[in-house]
């Protein structure tokens, strides 16, 4: 055995559904444009250069006010000057980060479902644990962790951030599935195991690259609801729309499909397998086995298959990004987006001031649609938080989702992490009155003009 089954029955089936069922109705769409994909620089982290103070093993974290905890695995041969993939595991519904990590019964060649040994060193690994060992994700706070995780290892260890992955099993993989939808201009690839809508999909309308594993006897997810997670991103991806072919009860094995059509750098992948639920199936058996299943080497075909720096996982925005040096000015209060006394200090909150045309009053739209200012720092919402009046602040740029920008056509600017617009307190017209983000709501204290 791989890990824990038990879990697995009728009565947490119906109960992943009632979570599916109410994170469907969470659901929102960020309504992105996209365009044809560009190629990107090499995106390292902050943490290039330093002397790391993060160790391989199990460690906390605060994340929305909660402990949570992980475990992080760095290479043997770590060198700080060179950018690392970051892969992301995630648990099945009763089982653990240390599941995943160990790799079970089958030990290191199923650690990371088999990823860390065909690595050989070349990725650093983190899985996180579950609340009630599971990825509810209520409120998002899973998905809050992810974040806070990025921006904890990458501000300490040196990871390219074209180079982010998630895979995971079961109610791991619908937490995967999550990251796809939400996440998609963070991540590079997913990889889904018997996967289903768990943990919801906030957004879901982005192209990423996406592969999924699904048994055509799964008595637990059925594979009906793979498929309904692979369609989203054959549409989204613009792929042609098929029926891959499946292998026949009794075959005992496998069939991977690679979707036609798909745009560039945005490829996906179908494989099923006569067998049920599980992530480490074995070809000419009904037997699982992390040591000698097929699995582990197609989802590392699939990861690996993606160079550094591109093509851009992140559609450019729309409209075209603004020239340097634009002062963004309230329509309804007539002041502009304004650094407090031109601070450079992380965390400092954003306000309105009259506009007076000063550099802590000018910003960039990035071609990674950031918003900087003269400094080099990037507006950002407090903590990667999606709630209304989640305050608006200048930190430095890590290429987290927080820290991107959507300006539209009506005037809008919408955070690209939670879909909400820029927004001025209570729709305040004094100087000092600060910015937060809020449900869009087409108000004047919402809407900004290039100055």
């Amino acid at each position: 055995m791989l890990g824990p089954r038990s879990a697995f029955g009728a009565i947490v089936v119906a109960a992943l559904l009632v979570v599916a069922t109410g994170h469907a109705a969470m659901s929102t769409s960020l309504g992105r444009s996209t365009s044809a994909s560009s190629a990107t620089a090499l995106a390292p982290t902050a943490g290039c250069g330093k002397t790391p103070t993060l160790r391989s093993g199990s460690q906390s974290i605060q994340s929305g006010g909660k402990t949570r905890t992980f475990i992080l695995r760095i290479p043997d041969n770590y060198n700080n000057t060179n950018p690392y993939r970051l892969i992301f595991g995630f648990h099945w519904r009763g089982g653990t980060a240390n599941d995943v990590d160990s790799g079970g019964t089958s030990g290191y060649p199923w650690s990371y479902y088999g990823l860390r040994s065909l690595s050989n060193n070349t990725a650093i690994f983190v899985a996180p644990q579950g609340i009630g060992n599971g990825w509810a994700n209520s409120g998002g706070e899973d998905l809050r962790l992810v974040d806070d995780l990025m921006r904890l290892i990458e501000a300490d260890l040196c990871v390219d951030t074209t180079q982010r992955f998630a895979t995971g099993f079961s109610y791991g993989g619908g937490m995967s599935y999550a990251i796809a939808c939400a996440r998609a201009t963070s991540f590079r690839a997913v990889a889904v195991f018997a996967g289903a809508q768990l943990s919801g999909c906030e957004g879901g309308n982005e192209p990423i690259a996406y592969m999924g594993l699904h048994g055509i006897t799964d008595n637990v997810l059925n594979i009906s609801q793979g498929r309904a997670l692979r369609d989203r991103f054959v549409r989204n991806n613009g792929c042609t729309a098929q029926n891959p072919p499946e292998p026949g009860s009794g075959s005992r094995t496998h069939i991977t499909t690679t979707y036609s059509g798909c745009r560039a750098g945005y490829p996906v992948v179908w494989a099923a397998f006569d067998n049920g639920h599980m992530p480490g199936p074995v070809d000419g058996t009904y037997a699982e086995s992390g040591i000698t299943t097929w699995t582990k080497g197609e989802v590392w075909r699939f990861f690996s298959q993606f160079q550094s720096g591109g093509p851009d996982p992140t559609p450019t925005a729309s409209p075209t990004p603004s020239s340097p040096g634009t002062a963004l000015r309230g329509t309804g209060s007539g002041r502009c987006l304004d650094i407090p006394g031109s601070s450079q200090a992380n965390g400092t909150q954003l306000q309105i001031w009259d506009c007076h045309g000063g550099a802590n009053q000018q910003w960039s739209l990035t071609g990674a649609s950031e918003l900087r200012a003269s400094g080099g720092k990037c507006l950002d919402v407090n903590g990667a938080g999606t709630a209304d009046g989640t305050a608006v602040i200048l930190w430095d740029c890590n290429g987290q989702n927080n820290q991107k920008w959507r300006l539209n056509s009506d005037g809008t600017v919408t955070a690209v992490g939670s879909g909400k617009c820029l927004d001025v307190f209570g729709a305040g017209t004094a100087n000092g009155t600060r910015v937060q983000i809020w449900a869009c709501n087409g108000g004047a204290n919402q809407r900004w003009s290039r100055a």
